[in-house]
């Protein structure tokens, strides 16, 4: 496999911003056709190549594909029959999500808004077992969807319903008068949130229009938002001419999204969107980061002491800007909640609350069989790692039955999880049982690692040294994590 370049520096600084938005809350997605192009769907030009054609009209030489959707329907006495079938059949057919749709899914974002008439952003979300929000039509905006997770504005309408999809110039027309709602949304969340346009042409005569408000309502100073553009390559026979005359378009379009608070990040190929995606997603997992652990017993430890071990490790985590989550695993959950609620209250402006996440487990009553429980209890383990991009390994034992003093096998469970989702492991052998015997696996496959990381993982297994050192050495590790994902 030929080795991938690296980003331009322009892609690398979005990243880093948009990683920041995301673990904010301030993150927006805006999805256009190309987004669904990997998924067998036809961009707008495909879907209306039929119709141009039964009009004498070629396609490819019409730059306002809205006005051949509505020559069509001015010849058709204004019967949509023809066109409702094409959209139906077009987007009507057994799709499947694909790769950008999955990352995408999987990013804490609440807010999705798309021209497309398709399915597959909710579905995606569905599939990555959030509870989604759909709103097609104005009267969708008065209902709200009890425990969503993400809403999905689809403002051109939706394939269920093709008799209102917005389509055709008389559609565009009255669009700012019937569905006024959608327009204010969205000129809200273009104010208030970062939001990056994926498979976006910025053809679309509303979007234009509502960014333009927008900055003019900003006293031309609008909030920076970003897109992904393919850079124009040289066609196969295409005269040097036609070339530069493209590429000269292009960077006028590039300028004039600028004006409008538009940053285009250009790329060589449609698969680099993919892989801007996928750093996106890792570099934010890499910044949120799960403290596993349970202890019925301290072992060498003073319980004052392990406490006081937690609540500093998760204070300086806090510090460092990354996110928490724990299961809040007997013993250590109440420590690193309460370190990191400390640090979070002490400096309210500078981190919010979203930073730590609990996630107790369920309580299941005593006619749950053990294998329905032991089921229940992986899915929730599941969930709580697959937020991460670190794990941190604490102690880790627990009390039989008969009162005999164990491993966890809880916390080798999510052990066996964090690694089965490439999730980076920082066990901490000092505080011993599982996290000791995760250590001891580990110590034959540093080879990578610099060599700070292993100064500070050797630390890590050590209890002889201070609580100030262990954490120096865990936070060590963990940013060598983090970078390394860059």
């Amino acid at each position: 496999m030929p080795k991938q370049t690296a980003f331009t520096p322009a892609i690398e600084s979005f990243i880093e911003t948009f990683v920041k938005d995301i673990a904010d809350g301030t993150a927006a997605i805006f999805a256009g056709a190309g987004l669904s192009v990997d998924s067998g769907y036809v961009n707008w030009k495909e879907l209306l190549r039929g119709i141009a054609t039964e009009l004498g009209l070629d396609v490819d030489r019409e730059s306002n594909l809205v006005d051949v959707a509505q020559f069509h329907l001015n010849e058709r006495a204004q019967n949509r029959t023809e066109i409702n079938q094409t959209l139906i059949e077009q987007f009507s057919s057994d799709h499947q999500v694909n790769s950008k749709h999955r990352i995408l899914a999987r990013l804490p974002i609440a807010t999705y808004w798309t021209t497309n008439y398709d399915h597959m952003i909710e579905t995606a979300l569905a599939e990555a077992g959030k509870v989604v929000d759909v709103k097609r039509a104005v009267a969708d905006l008065k209902r709200t969807q009890r425990g969503r997770a993400a809403v999905v504005y689809k403002m051109h309408g939706d394939v269920n319903d093709p008799d209102h999809a917005i389509l055709t110039k008389d559609d565009y027309e009255g669009y700012f008068r019937r569905y006024e709602p959608f327009v204010t949304l969205l000129a809200g969340d273009l104010v208030a949130k970062t939001m990056l346009f994926v498979g976006f042409s910025f053809t679309d005569p509303n979007i234009d229009y509502i960014m333009s408000r927008v900055r003019v309502s900003l006293e031309r100073k609008p909030r920076q938002h970003y897109c992904i553009l393919r850079e124009e390559a040289r066609r196969k026979g295409e005269t040097a001419a036609s070339f530069e005359y493209r590429m000269r378009r292009q960077d006028y379009v590039v300028k004039d999204l600028m004006r409008i608070g538009i940053r285009a990040l250009l790329v060589k190929e449609y698969h680099d969107v993919d892989r801007i995606l996928r750093a996106i997603e890792q570099r934010y997992r890499t910044r949120t980061v799960f403290i596993s652990g349970s202890a019925h017993d301290f072992g060498e430890w003073r319980p004052d002491e392990a406490g006081l071990f937690i609540e500093k490790l998760s204070a300086a985590l806090i510090r460092k800007g990354y996110s928490l989550v724990t299961g809040f695993g007997l013993g250590v959950g109440p420590s690193v909640v309460a370190g990191a609620l400390q640090e979070i209250r002490q400096h309210p402006k500078r981190y919010p609350e979203s930073r730590l996440q609990a996630f107790p487990f369920p309580y299941l009553d005593n006619g749950t069989s053990s294998r329905e429980r032991a089921r229940a209890y992986e899915t929730h383990r599941r969930r709580i790692i697959d937020r991460a991009g670190i794990a941190i390994f604490l102690f880790g034992n627990k009390r039989t039955d008969h009162g005999d003093l164990i491993e966890a096998d809880g916390v080798f469970q999510e052990h066996t999880i964090a690694q089965e989702l490439e999730v980076n492991v920082v066990p901490v052998g000092a505080t011993g049982w599982v996290a000791q015997a995760i250590g001891h696996a580990m110590r034959d496959r540093l080879a990578k690692r610099s060599a700070a990381f292993k100064e500070a993982f050797a630390i890590a297994q050590d209890a002889s040294y201070t609580i100030d050192t262990l954490v120096d050495a865990v936070v060590t590790m963990v940013d060598e994590y983090h970078r390394s994902a860059r």
